[in-house]
């Protein structure tokens, strides 16, 4: 049998084995909790209990919800063949982009299976690389991984971040580079922060927040984070304030130090607030920074995106949409900052910019065309140098390089070719593969097309739609759709192991460009934000129309998939189309619109979703709130719901209580709904830090289940 064999199904009509004519669930108590909003509406919010993750009861109903959902899973005979593809699939070396500092390389790698990537270290691009930090030796089951990592621009020292249990909560240590020891700095209450350091070496910024109750760690309300500065070799107790907003406890700030070492960039960001604004401290003389100097408001009106690029001096050059809803480049001279007094030097194109970079005195612009990629090159003064040139319709998502080195690294994916690092010089003009992955699938069988869709408002949706070349077009193939739709974040063609699976097993993958996303700037963003989010709904509903009536697929045999906001996207869709498709998959979803930002970081989607604290907010969240729009008796497809139990981003009481809802409202039905419950695990995500062995575990659940559902017998 050859190592890239194909997974072949057959089309039949079987449900879970041996599964209930109706399926009973654990028991969930009705509580007679009821809340008063503006207006004097009031809504009932009968498990309310369960937002106390760790009583008594909650713990009770979870154990029966995961027994109930492992019995379930443990009749679908497909999962042992999809867990071993999927395991083949993801065994291969994956690199992150090198970055430079000190003159050392960094970069992350893992071997294939790891459940960890590992961080390495070299002298040269041709040196030996040596293993500087290894999180897998840290927990046995791997639940411990690193986040930020910063050189100091000495060479000497590496500021790193350790999490556990997929938790967004931080600790920073800090590694002697030579040596490989780590020294006695660690800082804790550390959430959601960089750290940036002065050019001295001899310390850096970060964010903290103060610290909280235990039961208030994981779950609470993120309030009151400052900027500090730790010197190296002192308790964290004797941290420099630098900058916080006592008066705006909710705002959210963020810190970096420009690479000349001149500037410490202050970023501050408001809940509700679709903009950002910028503060900044002059350090002085890099090499003794001044601390104690005063901090200047520079953009403060919140009127636009606003991101320094790099500076030249005092002269910073700054990306905004402020007068180009789909971004230009300016120059703002510190000493006369007012916008009348700003030079364009990169003016606003047909084509959105995803990111801009300032590396070997030029400018490089990630351009988004139709969400596929292509990299702009602009001198200091903003004269076009041309475009690099990449190796298909795709997207690169991570440049890497400095200021003042022509050399960069970024790197190139999409549905069907695996992620390619490429090393480019910028004064020669000259490019090369720096590395390959190599995936145990043959792509020459499948093709991706990009369609377009039409919204419910005759908005043009673009979509793209991968399938096997020589796929018969009639109605009988199993879809997978997947959607987002928010926060600005684009969806463009990338790489990952498990749709590669899906295909295998003869369906057809969909990603569809929801408004919502960054795909064509800020106006494509702010028409599915607060009172316009049901425009976002509506795109994916005529996507999922437009795959059956082209007979891609049929209702019955469509699979609708989303995680996070996109939870929240199928959750909302389901109640609104519940004829849409045969399994509904809300991942880690906002299920709770009304409560959403009473926990963890919720507040910071306010600028998305509005809140109930004002009538209309209420009024149009409670319109499609997944929560509050489940439809007693309504033919609800089978439902599969994941969240973890340490997920500190989304609250997992947003799945608990849509999950005893939807079970409420579902029973009788021969679909079931289950949820599955990760333990020790957090938001995780295909590129987060959850261990590779438990993101194979979950999607083997998520395609088992499916398969089963839509019918999809292993031949």
């Amino acid at each position: 049998m050859r190592q890239t064999l194909s997974l072949l199904w057959a089309l039949g009509s079987i449900s879970l084995a041996a599964a209930p004519a109706q399926w009973i669930y654990p028991a969930a108590p009705r509580g007679n909790v009821v809340d008063e909003y503006p207006g004097g509406a009031k809504v009932a919010d009968p498990y309310r209990w369960m937002e106390a993750i760790d009583s008594p009861e909650t713990s009770a109903w979870i154990a029966a919800e995961r027994a109930l959902t492992a019995s379930a899973l443990a009749q679908l005979p497909e999962r042992a063949a999809i867990r071993a593809r999927l395991t083949q699939l993801w065994n291969y070396p994956r690199l992150s982009l090198p970055g430079k500092e000190g003159g050392h390389y960094f970069f992350t790698k893992n071997d294939g299976l790891q459940n960890q990537a590992v961080l390495y270290v070299q002298e040269s691009l041709t040196g030996p690389p040596r293993v500087l930090i290894d999180p897998n030796t840290l927990s046995k089951d791997g639940t411990v991984a690193l986040g930020a990592a910063s050189a100091s621009p000495d060479g000497k020292w590496l500021g790193y971040a350790l999490k556990a249990a997929g938790s967004d909560w931080e600790e920073f240590f800090v590694r002697d580079i030579a040596t490989g020891k780590d020294t006695a700095d660690h800082l804790k209450w550390v959430k959601f922060s960089n750290l940036s350091w002065t050019k001295d070496s001899r310390g850096f910024f970060y964010g903290r927040y103060p610290e909280v109750a235990k039961g208030e760690k994981l779950f609470g309300k993120l309030l009151n984070g400052k900027i500090y500065y730790h010197r190296l070799g002192t308790d964290q107790s004797a941290d420099q304030l630098v900058y916080e907003q006592p008066d705006h406890p909710e705002w959210f700030l963020g810190a970096g130090v420009t690479e000349d070492g001149r500037y410490l960039v202050i970023y501050l960001n408001p809940p509700g607030a679709t903009h950002n604004g910028i503060y900044y401290r002059d350090l002085g003389d890099p090499l003794q920074p001044r601390l104690d100097g005063p901090v200047i408001k520079l953009l403060g009106n919140f009127d636009a995106d606003y991101i320094v690029v790099g500076n030249r001096s005092d002269t910073f050059f700054v990306s905004t949409t402020l007068g180009a809803v789909r971004g230009r480049i300016v120059a703002l001279d510190l000493k006369s900052p007012a916008p009348a007094d700003w030079k364009t030097l990169i003016p606003e194109s047909g084509d959105n910019f995803n990111v801009a970079h300032f590396f070997g005195g030029r400018f490089i612009l990630e351009y988004l065309h139709d969400a596929t990629s292509r990299l702009g090159v602009f001198g200091s003064d903003g004269k076009p140098l041309g475009e690099i040139a990449l190796p298909g319709l795709g997207s690169v998502t991570g440049m890497s390089g400095r200021e003042d080195e022509a050399e960069i690294f970024y790197d190139f994916s999409s549905y069907l070719v695996a992620p390619t690092i490429l090393r480019h010089d910028l004064d020669t003009g000259r490019g090369e593969v720096f590395q390959a992955a190599k995936v145990a699938f043959d792509a020459s069988r499948y093709v991706t097309e990009q369609v377009w869709v039409t919204s419910k408002d005759g908005t043009k949706i673009p979509m793209f739609v991968t399938r096997r070349k020589d796929l018969a077009l009639d109605g009988k193939s199993p879809a997978w759709l997947y959607g987002y739709g928010g926060f600005r974040i684009s969806h463009q063609p990338t790489f990952a192991a498990p749709p590669l699976v899906w295909l295998e097993m003869g369906g057809v993958y969909a990603d569809v460009c929801l408004r919502g996303g960054g795909e064509y700037g800020e106006a494509w963003h702010l028409a599915g934000t607060k009172a316009r989010k049901q425009n976002v709904f509506d795109d994916y509903i005529a996507a999922a129309d437009w795959l059956v009536a082209r007979k891609y697929t049929s209702h019955e045999r469509l699979a609708i998939h989303g995680r996070s906001n996109g939870g929240l996207l199928i959750g909302a869709v389901m109640n609104q189309r519940p004829d849409l498709a045969g399994v509904a998959i809300p991942q880690v979803g906002v299920m709770d619109m009304l409560r959403y930002h009473k926990f963890t970081i919720g507040a910071g989607w306010a600028g998305d979703y509005g809140t109930s604290d004002t009538a209309e907010g209420l009024a149009y969240l409670r319109a499609y709130s997944p929560l509050h729009t489940i439809q007693p008796g309504a033919p609800y497809p089978a439902v599969f719901i994941t969240t973890g139990d340490h997920d500190d981003r989304v609250f997992p009481a947003h799945s608990f209580k849509y999950a005893a809802t939807l079970q409420a409202a579902m029973a009788g039905s021969k679909h079931p709904a289950l949820i599955r419950i990760e333990s020790n695990a957090g938001h995780g995500g295909l590129s987060g830090t959850t261990p590779v062995s438990k993101t194979i575990d979950e999607w083997t659940d998520m395609f088992g289940f499916t398969a089963h559902e839509l019918g999809m017998g292993l031949k």
